[in-house]
């Protein structure tokens, strides 16, 4: 299933900003795997690209957290640096307090290859949950990385940007790949892409989830009557398995995604890099799955969110695409566990924003959190099964 692994130092192309004035903690392991997921959804051919991000040491128990972009982004999005950042961005953060961390690039998105199927979110699903699988598996033996012994029972967790928390929202109902999952700016009630001061609304299609892939796909609200949009890059759809990211690009302070993406305080300069069209920068991708559009539909993952029921954390910025943070809970009506965090400074795109390590920081702990509680109920499964002496 392995298609090609290969083990480096990260360079300052996958950070995406000078080396000038960084201070680093430890040099991670950077672990580049190509996976293929072609039997999972039914394709001739289908690789995904993912970054492996190892602790030294790694340990006993880790925390196994995989981190999936949203529309218009690339993995490099969780591990490129601004100035200031101790290395690798938020993948380097969490790898720095111990846990194991991995950036994906969806099929059709980034270095992963557009398969020979549409990419619906059930394929979003099916070869998420491969890739998943293949990394869990390989630690769970040590043959993950060199020097890394067998880690059988790590707590996995999905975190999720934008249209990559939707994704893995759909990968937990549909194959339980989690045990937990983190929603970064993202609703699974409606998205509504906020829109600056004296600016009308945007208005994206509503396309009904069965014919999200199709060249000719049915628009629910023809008059572009419904409010919303997500990531710039959720239009129509498109058939095949990815289309450009329509970026809505123009400079800057002409792009009406601006506002909502990036909040007033942050480096000018790398804002403009964010917003430009064309060519894209590292955490960019030109392309997004065919299913991307269906971001903005109202309750379209509704039923998804229903079933979950691991704990499920929610974190939105101040000005974001999630209309009502506090409303979401309702959402996951199964789940016993639902954390809100609203953080201020921030907006959609949370890696940009002055106020980042403040939300790194709740999801370390959250994370933390999930794994503690999963060690307290297989201590106290063992517990339950001793057999005590009679008195």
């Amino acid at each position: 299933m392995d298609a090609g692994a290969s083990e480096r130092g990260a360079s300052d192309e996958d950070r995406g900003a000078p080396a000038a004035g960084r201070h680093r903690a430890i040099e991670h392991r950077a672990i580049e795997l190509r996976v293929d997921v072609a039997d999972a959804i039914g394709a001739g051919h289908a690789e995904m690209a993912a970054t492996v991000w190892l602790p030294d040491p790694v340990p006993e128990a880790p925390v196994v957290c995989f981190g999936l972009p949203g529309g218009g982004y690339a993995r490099r999005y969780w591990s490129f640096d601004l100035p200031g950042c101790t290395g690798d961005g938020q993948a380097g953060w969490h790898v720095d307090r111990g846990w194991v961390f991995v950036t994906v690039d969806h099929l059709g998105v980034g270095e992963s290859t557009t398969p020979d199927v549409p990419v619906e979110l059930e394929v979003v699903a099916a070869s998420t949950a491969a890739l998943v699988d293949h990394v869990v598996g390989r630690l769970a033996v040590g043959e993950l990385a060199a020097g890394v012994g067998p880690r059988p029972d790590p707590t996995v967790l999905g975190f999720g940007q934008s249209m990559g928390a939707h994704f893995v929202l759909v990968t937990q109902a549909h194959r339980r790949s989690f045990h937990g999952i983190a929603m970064l700016g993202s609703s699974a009630i409606q998205t509504v892409v906020p829109t600056g001061p004296a600016s009308p609304p945007l208005a994206l299609p509503w396309v009904l989830r069965t014919t999200a892939c199709s060249p000719e796909p049915v628009i629910l609200n023809p008059d572009g009557a419904g409010p919303g949009g997500s990531g710039g890059s959720d239009g129509a759809g498109g058939s095949g398995g990815a289309r450009p990211a329509d970026r809505l690009v123009g400079g800057a302070d002409e792009n009406p995604l601006t506002w909502a993406f990036h909040f007033d305080d942050e480096d000018p300069a790398v804002v403009a890099r964010d917003m430009a069209g064309d060519p894209p920068p590292p955490w960019r991708s030109a392309t997004v799955p065919s299913c991307a559009g269906l971001g903005v539909v109202p309750g379209v993952v509704a039923s998804e969110a229903a079933s979950v029921t691991v704990p499920v954390f929610v974190g939105t910025g101040e000005r974001d695409v999630v209309p009502n943070p506090w409303m979401e809970p309702f959402a996951y009506r199964s789940s016993p566990d639902v954390t809100v965090f609203v953080c201020p400074g921030m907006a959609h795109m949370h890696n940009f924003a002055t106020t980042r390590e403040r939300l790194w920081r709740r999801l370390h702990h959250w994370g933390s959190g999930v794994a503690a509680d999963r060690a307290a109920a297989a201590d106290s499964g063992r517990q339950a099964r001793v057999a005590w002496p009679e008195t």
